[in-house]
C-alpha cells in the first residue's frame, strides 16, 4: 500500500491538501489501448515466397530504425510439454530457412535435442506487425559455425567461453573474474571455438505475417508449405 500526500506552503506553513491511497498495480492496464492505422496487408500485397516478404519488411524494420529489428523470440518445449521463449539474434537466411547461434549445452539446446520443432517471432510493435516462424531446427555443420565465430567480436568470443548458458553461477563477479582470466590467456592468440558452441538452421514449414488494423480487425495471412511451393490463406484476426 502507497500512500501520497501532496503538500504546499500557505503562510509560510505546510498545508496537506490532498491525500490519496492507492496499491502498487494502480495503473489500470486494462485500459490501456490504441488503434492500428499505419498500414494494410492484402493479398496483392503477398509475395510467392515468403522470404520475400519477410525480407521486405525486416528491412523496412531496419531502415525505421527499430531497436533490435533482427531480435526473434524462439519457442521451444521441454520434455513435459513446458514451453519456453527467449530472445535470439537472427543472422542468416535463405529461401527456406532462418540461422541463430547459442550454446549448445543451453535450455534451448537441450530441448531441441529431444524436439526440433520451434518457434520464431519477431515483433516489430513500432510498425504494428509481427511475424511468425514454425519450423524445424537442426544444428549447423562445426565449418558454418567457426566461419560466424570468425567474424564476432573478440570479447564475444570470450564470452562464448565464460558463459555455460542457462548453468547456475554463484555470482557476477564470478562471471566477470573468469572473463578477465581468459581474456588474459588468450591475449596472444586467436580464441578458439568451444567445442560446446554452435548454431541451429531453422527449416520454415509455415510463416504468418500480421499486420495490425483499426478496431482490431488487423490483416494475417498465412504461407505454408504445399509440396514445392507455397499455400497462402487469410485468417481472421
Amino acid at each position: 500500500m502507497i500512500e501520497i500526500f501532496i503538500v504546499t506552503m500557505q503562510n509560510n506553513a505546510f498545508k496537506y491538501w490532498f491525500r490519496q491511497t492507492m496499491t502498487e498495480h494502480s495503473i489500470n492496464i486494462t485500459a490501456m489501448r490504441r488503434e492500428y492505422t499505419q498500414s494494410g496487408l492484402r493479398r496483392a500485397d503477398l509475395t510467392e515466397e515468403p522470404m520475400d516478404l519477410f525480407e521486405r519488411w525486416l528491412n523496412q524494420a531496419c531502415a525505421a530504425l527499430l531497436p533490435d529489428a533482427t531480435a526473434m523470440s524462439a519457442s521451444t518445449v521441454d520434455t513435459r510439454g513446458q514451453p519456453f521463449q527467449r530472445l535470439v539474434l537472427l543472422k542468416n537466411f535463405d529461401r527456406q530457412s532462418m540461422l541463430f547461434y547459442t550454446n549448445l549445452h543451453s535450455r534451448k539446446a537441450t530441448h531441441l535435442s529431444n524436439n526440433p520443432r520451434i518457434s520464431l517471432h519477431f515483433p516489430w510493435n513500432a510498425l504494428e506487425r509481427q511475424v511468425l516462424v514454425l519450423g524445424r531446427a537442426e544444428q549447423l555443420s562445426v565449418v558454418n559455425v567457426l566461419k560466424y565465430f570468425n567474424s564476432r567480436p573478440r570479447d564475444s568470443q570470450i564470452c562464448a567461453w565464460v558463459s555455460r548458458q542457462s548453468s547456475l553461477i554463484s555470482s557476477r563477479s564470478a562471471l566477470e573474474s573468469q572473463f578477465l582470466e581468459l581474456k588474459q590467456k588468450f591475449i596472444q592468440n586467436d580464441v578458439p571455438l568451444p567445442s560446446f558452441w554452435g548454431g541451429y538452421r531453422v527449416t520454415i514449414d509455415a510463416m504468418e505475417f500480421w499486420q495490425g488494423r483499426e478496431h482490431r480487425l488487423h490483416d494475417r495471412f498465412i504461407y505454408r508449405r504445399e509440396g514445392s511451393g507455397w499455400k497462402t490463406d487469410r485468417l481472421a484476426p
